[in-house]
């Protein structure tokens, strides 16, 4: 069992600097490492406050040079909005760079406000989005590539600074649509898979749907294909912490889907509004719902997701909202002083007595 911190990046109002938000995420990457923490995760997204993340691969290189052993991922980089050439380049640069940590988390995107300013269609993104999968392994693998798409093409070409990974960094694939993410267990990808804040119905839902993906590949899901889970979690015996984190949790989710679904725009073009909508959770339905609680409870509940889901890898969302820094930085730590290594635990002796 591996964990990761998922690092989003957002700003919640102008009280926030934007330096500041980089600074903090960076510093949380440190103190994860140092937590023992396998893996840093950096979001993308563009021209608004749900996050402030342009580039995880930019992330990821300057991460790189303040840490030594953490895994370094994206997660994820939308294709769609990438000239291939210059994508293609850059992993071979960054991973370079990191050493040879870095996790190559690809996506197709889903924010049409996103799109619009980067001048493409959101429903040509699946197709460009698969474009993709079948340029990364020729470039990364091959001295010599070429390619000829509906929407992509590159004469014969060759990335200059080689990936230090042999053959390449593990590519992770995020999708809703079971076509792509078919195509990841196919073709031996990684997955990440999210129930948003949902659930163990939920949960149970996502993993008869993995395990239908794997099956209709012929493969078996926890034997043929990894995967990783983001979730929401925090523990504390003080109330008031877990209902800031619940709080910022549900900011996300309302800011997500306000970009998603064109529900709420900004009031001057930047800051998007969070308006509250009639689907909205409750924070006692988060806290049924999700790992919160005090250490015991936290260990109990995700060992119960662990047993139903069956992940390879838990990414953890740290960077909320305007969550206080030095209270999250606490938390880092104590997941990883005590809630790690008791999950780690039980797991490896379930998979012994298994």
């Amino acid at each position: 069992m591996e964990f990761g911190v998922f690092i989003l990046a957002q700003q919640r109002g102008y009280h926030q600097r934007s330096q500041d938000v980089i600074n903090n995420s960076i510093e949380q990457t440190v103190v994860a490492e140092q937590a023992g923490f396998n893996t840093a995760w950096y979001a993308e997204h563009h021209f608004n406050n749900y996050s402030l993340s342009p580039s995880p691969l930019m992330t990821v290189a300057h991460a790189a040079a303040k840490t030594k052993t953490i895994r370094l991922g994206t997660a994820v980089c939308i294709l769609p909005l990438y000239h291939p050439a210059r994508f293609l380049a850059e992993v071979g640069f960054v991973d370079t760079v990191s050493n040879g940590r870095l996790e190559l988390g690809v996506g197709s995107g889903y924010q049409q406000f996103e799109f619009e300013r980067f001048g493409v269609e959101i429903a040509n993104s699946g197709a460009i989005f698969n474009e993709f999968l079948d340029i990364i392994p020729k470039a990364l693998t091959q001295k010599i590539f070429e390619y000829q798409g509906e929407f992509l093409n590159i004469p014969p070409s060759s990335i200059a600074v080689r990936c230090v990974q042999d053959p390449m960094p593990p590519l992770w694939v995020t999708s809703g649509n079971p076509v792509t993410l078919g195509r990841g267990v196919r073709e031996g990808h990684n997955l990440f898979v999210t129930a948003l804040l949902n659930g163990n119905e939920a949960i149970a839902g996502l993993r008869t749907k993995l395990e239908n993906i794997a099956t209709a590949e012929g493969k078996d899901l926890d034997n043929d294909v990894k995967f990783g889970f983001l979730r929401c979690g925090y523990a504390s015996d003080n109330a008031s912490e877990i209902n800031a984190y619940l709080d910022c949790a549900r900011f996300q989710r309302r800011i997500s889907e306000s970009l998603k679904f064109r529900r709420a725009q900004s009031e001057d073009g930047y800051m998007v509004k969070e308006v509250p909508t009639d689907t909205d959770p409750t924070f006692e339905q988060l806290r049924k719902n999700l790992p919160v609680g005090s250490v015991n409870e936290v260990i109990d509940k995700l060992l119960e997701e662990i047993s139903i889901l069956k992940p390879k890898h838990i990414a953890l969302q740290t960077q909320l909202g305007d969550f206080d820094q030095k209270t999250m930085l606490k938390q880092i730590e104590l997941w990883g002083d005590k809630i790690i290594p008791a999950v780690k635990k039980e797991v490896g002796q379930a998979v012994a007595l298994a």
